[in-house]
C-alpha cells in the first residue's frame, strides 16, 4: 500500500484511466482538469445521436418522457428544456451540513470523468462548464443527507448542478454565496440544459464514490500508521517478537497477515526494548500477539475495496445509456450503488477493528497491572492524571465506531411509487465509513502518544535502543510533541498526533529511514 501523497498536477480525463491518486490530487490539492481529445469526440458523437432522437420525437426514457413513475408521460420537443430544468429543481432536496469541499471537488471530477466516457448524451459545452467550475475553485453547497443510493445520488447531485444553472449556493474564495454570483465572479456563463442533460448530470453514484475514493486513500495510510503505532507499543510493553516469526504466518498464508508480520519485524529490527529469551512471560495478550491477524485482514479488506472504487470511478453510471454506434439507447441499472455500498460497509468494519485493537493496546499501556509502567504513564501520579482520560476518549471513539459500523447496505426502502423498490443506501455507508476513519485516526494518534510516553518511561531506567523503523517514528513524534512530565492540555497533542497518523507523514518518515538503511518496507 502506497502512502506517497498525491502531487498537485494536471489531470486529463478520458473516462477510462482515472486513478485514486489523481482523485486526491484534484479533490484535496487543487490539481486542474482537462478533457482528452478522444473524450471530446465521444461526447460530441453521443450528443449528436440524442439530438436526432429528440428531433424525431422518438419515445426514449428521460429524453422524451418523464422520470421514474412518470416514465409513461411523453414530453414534446418544445418542453425538453423545461423538463430537464424542472428535474434539477425538484430533485434538489438534500438536507444537513454541506459536504466537505474536498468531497464536492471529488464529485465534480468523477461526474466529469463518467460523462467523458461518451455514453450519457450531454453536450460538450455543458461538460466543459462543469470542468470550468471545478478548475475555478467554485464548490457547490451540497447537503450531506438525502440520497438513497439509487437511482444514484439524485438529491446531492442536483445541488451540484444547481450551481451550473446559476441557482443554489456555492463556496467561492472562502465565501458562501449564490450560485449565480459565484459563476459571475469566476466569469462562467450559466448552463441552459437541453434534452437528456439534467438526467445525465444527476443519475449516478458520484457522491458515494467521491467519499469512497478519499476514504480508501486515507484507509491505506491508516493501515500503515497502525502497524507503526503497534510496533512502538510492542516495544514499550516489552512484547515478544516470536509471534511475528514467518513460520507461524506461512502456515496460514493470508496476504495481509504475512505482510503485517514482516513489517513488524522490520520496524522493530535491532530493538532492545523487546522481551529477550530470559523474560518470564511466554506469550503476550491478543492485542499484541495478534497484531498480524487483525491488522492484516483489515489491510486485505482495504485492498478489495480499492479495486471496487477504482472500477467505479471509471464507470458510466447514469440511465439511460447512449450507444450511438449500435443505434441504441438502453435503460438499465448502473446507477445502483450496491458495489460501493457493500464495499463501504466492509471498509468501515475493517477500520473500526484497527481502532478497537489500538484502544486495547492503549489500555495496556496506561494500566500498571498490565504494563509494568507507572499508572497512566505519569511519573507523579495522584497530583497528575497523565494519560488516564486519553484512554477514556479512545474508548468513546471505538464505541461510537461500533454503532457506525452497522451496515447501511442491508437496508432498503421503496421510492417513486414503488418503481424504485430496492435502493443501496451507499452514500450513507460511505459517510459512515468516513466518520469511522476520522475516529480511527484519533485513536491511533492517542496510542502513538502513549507508546512514546511509555518508551520514555522505560528508557529512563535502562539504556535501550529502538528498532530501525520505530526509532524514526519516535523522533518524528517528539519533534512535534514533548514528553509528558506534568499534566497539560492534551487535546492539542492528540490533534498533532492524529495529523501525523492520517496525513501519511508518520508512514513516510519511517519508509524514508528504512530505505536509507537498506530495509525496504514490505
Amino acid at each position: 500500500m502506497s502512502v506517497v501523497l498525491a502531487e498537485k498536477s494536471k489531470v486529463t480525463l478520458d473516462g477510462e484511466n482515472l486513478t485514486l491518486e489523481q482523485v486526491v490530487a484534484v479533490a484535496r490539492f487543487g490539481a486542474k482538469v482537462e478533457l482528452h481529445p478522444l473524450a471530446k469526440e465521444k461526447v460530441v458523437k453521443s450528443r449528436e445521436y440524442v439530438d436526432q432522437l429528440i428531433a424525431g420525437n422518438k419515445t426514449v426514457y428521460g429524453i422524451t418522457t418523464g422520470f421514474g413513475k412518470f416514465s409513461d408521460v411523453f414530453i414534446s420537443k418544445e418542453d425538453a428544456k423545461t423538463l430537464q430544468r424542472n428535474l434539477i429543481m425538484s430533485h434538489a432536496t438534500g438536507v444537513g451540513e454541506p459536504l466537505a469541499s474536498e468531497v464536492v471537488r471529488g464529485i465534480l471530477l468523477l461526474r466529469a470523468n463518467a460523462l467523458a466516457k461518451g455514453f450519457s448524451g450531454i453536450r460538450l459545452s455543458t461538460l466543459q462548464t462543469l470542468i470550468n467550475v471545478l478548475n475555478a475553485g467554485i464548490v457547490p453547497v451540497v447537503p450531506e443527507k438525502g440520497s438513497l443510493g439509487a437511482s444514484g445520488d439524485l438529491a446531492p447531485l442536483s445541488h451540484m448542478v444547481l450551481v451550473l444553472l446559476g441557482e443554489g449556493e456555492a463556496f467561492y474564495k472562502d465565501r458562501r454565496m449564490s450560485g449565480r454570483d459565484a459563476l459571475a465572479q469566476a466569469g462562467i456563463e450559466p448552463v441552459v440544459l437541453e434534452g437528456k442533460e439534467g438526467l445525465a448530470l444527476i443519475n449516478g453514484t458520484q457522491v458515494m464514490t467521491a467519499i469512497a475514493a478519499l476514504s480508501v486513500w486515507d484507509a491505506e495510510i491508516l493501515c500503515e500508521s497502525a502497524n507503526i503505532t503497534s510496533a512502538l507499543t510492542l516495544e514499550a510493553l516489552e512484547g515478544i517478537l516470536a509471534a511475528f516469526d514467518p513460520k507461524i504466518h506461512a502456515v496460514r498464508p493470508h496476504t495481509g497477515q504475512i505482510e503485517t508480520a514482516k513489517k513488524i519485524r522490520q520496524l522493530t529490527e535491532g530493538s532492545t526494548f523487546l522481551a529477550d529469551e530470559h523474560h518470564p512471560r511466554v506469550q503476550d495478550a491478543y492485542a499484541l500477539r495478534c497484531i498480524s491477524q487483525v491488522h492484516g485482514p483489515s489491510g486485505d479488506a482495504v485492498a478489495y475495496v480499492k479495486k471496487v472504487v477504482e472500477t467505479e470511478i471509471n464507470s458510466a453510471t447514469d440511465n439511460p445509456l447512449i450507444f450511438p454506434d449500435q443505434d441504441s439507447v438502453l435503460s438499465g441499472g448502473n446507477f445502483h450503488g450496491q458495489p460501493i455500498a457493500l464495499a463501504m460497509d466492509f471498509l468501515g468494519i475493517a477500520m473500526a477493528e484497527l481502532a478497537n485493537i489500538s484502544e486495547r493496546r492503549l489500555e495496556r499501556l496506561v494500566n500498571p497491572n498490565l504494563s509494568g509502567l507507572p499508572a497512566f504513564l505519569t511519573p507523579n501520579g495522584g497530583l497528575n492524571s497523565g494519560f488516564m482520560i486519553v484512554q477514556y476518549s479512545a474508548a468513546s471513539l471505538v464505541s461510537e465506531n461500533k454503532v457506525l459500523a452497522h451496515p447501511a447496505s442491508v437496508d432498503s426502502i421503496p421510492s417513486s411509487a414503488n418503481q424504485e423498490d430496492h435502493v443501496s443506501m451507499g452514500t450513507i455507508a460511505a459517510r459512515k465509513a468516513r466518520s469511522i476513519i476520522e475516529n480511527t485516526g484519533h485513536v491511533l494518534g492517542m496510542e502513538l502518544l502513549a507508546a512514546c510516553q511509555g518508551l520514555d518511561l522505560r528508557s529512563g531506567k535502562e539504556n535501550l535502543t529502538l528498532g530501525k523503523g520505530s526509532e524514526s517514528a519516535y523522533r518524528l513524534v517528539r519533534s512535534k510533541v514533548a514528553t509528558l512530565k506534568e499534566d497539560r492540555v492534551m487535546y492539542m497533542d492528540i490533534n498533532q498526533a492524529k495529523e501525523l497518523v492520517i496525513s501519511g507523514k508518520l508512514a513516510n518518515a519511517v519508509k524514508f529511514e528504512l530505505d536509507r538503511k537498506g530495509i525496504p518496507l514490505a
